[in-house]
């Protein structure tokens, strides 16, 4: 082999060895698209700040003992992991990501999590080790729900006031759907179910292949939730009192005449917070309005739920998170893991 020969065949390995370099970049890059019909979190979760989210066995939850910084569990509250400093809420994970908003400043990069770059109050997508974190827009949010390939989030602006926006997963196509206040979290095949708010409080559905909007049903609701062929919500014209609503009858169920605050709906269990002067209770109840229970006396919020408890807190009180069982029988105690976790961190 000539001298040429070998100069060629150098050049052509190594631009053979570049290609398949650039080709990983390229790929390793490229973010996987899920299938449209992919929520990141329950919307009772989102509608109670979205500070607690399942997916595959891990828990990720801002935990209140901790500034409300990014931690990760099992289910039954072992092996807890911190991943950033700061607050965060509306947590929604699908895939290989987790998609939250940052509402106070906090620490973390793209190569490592914890200790680095000051982030600023926006939305962020990182990997489920919460490390590769990457802004997908900087703003205020009021709630946000993963909408198959999309970010669906309520966008406050001080000089604009409250929009409905979108981002793709990958940070592209960012744009307002809405100059309106539209809730995103009731996300169900294919359409976002909500409230009006400025003219009615009509049941609408927005369909996020158009982004157009539709009238499902002329009832007076708040926070409606879509489980099982029944829409579950506030009925503002009767003081709030919780009711559900069969999509293929059209017929209206009362579940409780109590004037209620917030609730959650998980499988055939609904929590809910009575609002009242003098007997004020967080409850439960069986989907159907039977079963109706005490689970504790006082006045509580953020009610997020996943397959082992269901936490709570004082109002305007942020510790100390109350838990009981989801199933099963009530038994109130605290998230000593979640206490006992951040001391630790702060040794």
């Amino acid at each position: 082999m000539t001298t040429k020969q070998k100069n060629i065949l150098i050049l052509s390995i190594t631009a053979v060895i570049f290609l398949v370099l650039l080709l990983f970049v390229i790929l390793s890059g490229r973010i996987p698209m899920n299938d449209e019909f992919t929520v990141g979190n329950t919307p009772g979760n989102l509608n109670n700040g979205g500070y607690f989210c399942e997916m595959d066995g891990r828990v990720y939850f801002a935990n209140a003992y901790d500034n409300y910084a990014l931690y990760s569990m099992n289910p039954d509250e072992t092996d807890l992991v911190k991943f950033n400093e700061g607050a965060v809420s509306s947590i929604n994970a699908a895939g290989n990501y987790l998609y939250y908003a940052q509402v106070s400043g906090g620490t973390g990069s793209s190569s490592g999590g914890i200790g680095s770059a000051v982030r600023m109050a926006g939305i962020y997508r990182s990997n489920l080790k919460g490390k590769s974190v990457i802004g997908l827009d900087r703003c205020d949010i009021v709630s946000m729900q993963l909408c198959g390939n999309y970010l669906y989030y309520e966008k406050y602006d001080k000089q604009i006031g409250t929009s409905l926006d979108k981002v793709r997963i990958d940070k592209k196509d960012r744009q307002t759907v809405a100059k309106a206040i539209i809730n995103p979290n009731c996300y169900v095949n294919g359409k976002i179910y909500y409230n009006g708010t400025a003219e009615d409080h009509y049941l609408h559905a927005l369909d996020v292949t158009t982004d157009k909007d539709a009238v499902v049903w002329q009832g007076n609701i708040w926070n409606p939730i879509l489980q099982d062929g029944y829409v579950y919500y506030m009925d503002v014209g009767e003081n709030y009192r919780l009711c559900r609503y069969n999509l293929s009858n059209n017929m209206v169920e009362v579940l409780t005449n109590d004037r209620i605050d917030m609730f959650n709906v998980y499988g055939n269990y609904i929590y809910y917070q009575v609002s009242s002067s003098s007997s004020p209770a967080l409850k439960r109840m069986m989907t159907d309005g039977s079963s109706q229970e005490l689970v504790r006396e006082g006045v509580y919020q953020n009610i997020n739920i996943t397959s082992e408890y269901v936490y709570f807190n004082s109002f305007n009180e942020a510790t100390p998170v109350y838990k009981t069982y989801t199933y099963g029988p009530i038994n109130v105690t605290t998230f000593d893991a979640a206490r006992e976790a951040a001391m630790e961190n702060l040794k």
